[in-house]
């Protein structure tokens, strides 16, 4: 598979852009956090020729305004992940998860229809390779404590504030 690596800085650092050869959105990441994407990628298209370019104007112009306060701007984006049926359920659960909601593993799971699979719902969660567009920084902890977070605790904690999220200290 061939894909297009870009970055773009962030308020929160600088992230890596995958699209494919149509400029949609294959994975989001940091960049401090490159060989997780690179295994993750791996995981999911084998073998992959890099192609280095800019970001897709679409692709920029969402998360510039995502950061800049439009919160629902990434929603707009097209986006295309491979995995198993069951990660693609949790991510495009994800993706309904509004600015400002926070929810739990087990909420997660129960809206999935699978209310004991609360810890494949997390190692799905984890596994997603589209930060912020897919927003797994939505889910918490139970008790509302912020949990792993694949670009990093303070990066979820910041995108969480970003959007309005009341964060116990």
């Amino acid at each position: 598979m061939r894909l297009t690596l870009s970055t773009l800085a962030t308020p929160i650092g600088t992230t890596l852009i995958v699209t494919d050869g149509a400029g949609v959105l294959r994975a989001l990441d940091f960049e401090d956090y490159r060989p997780r994407m690179d295994r993750l990628l791996r995981r999911h298209y084998g073998a992959v020729e890099w192609v280095e370019g800019s970001v897709p104007t679409a692709v920029a112009q969402a998360l510039t305004a995502y950061f800049d306060g439009d919160l629902t701007a990434p929603d707009r984006l097209p986006t295309s992940t491979n995995g198993t049926e069951f990660q693609r359920l949790v991510w495009t659960e994800l993706r309904r998860l509004r600015p400002g909601e926070a929810v739990s593993y087990g909420t997660m799971s129960a809206r999935i229809g699978r209310p004991l699979a609360v810890r494949a719902m997390g190692l799905a969660n984890g596994a997603n390779p589209i930060a912020i567009v897919v927003p797994c920084h939505r889910v918490i902890g139970a008790d509302g404590s912020l949990t792993g977070y694949g670009g990093g605790l303070h990066r979820k904690e910041w995108l969480l504030r970003h959007e309005g999220v009341m964060i116990r200290p």
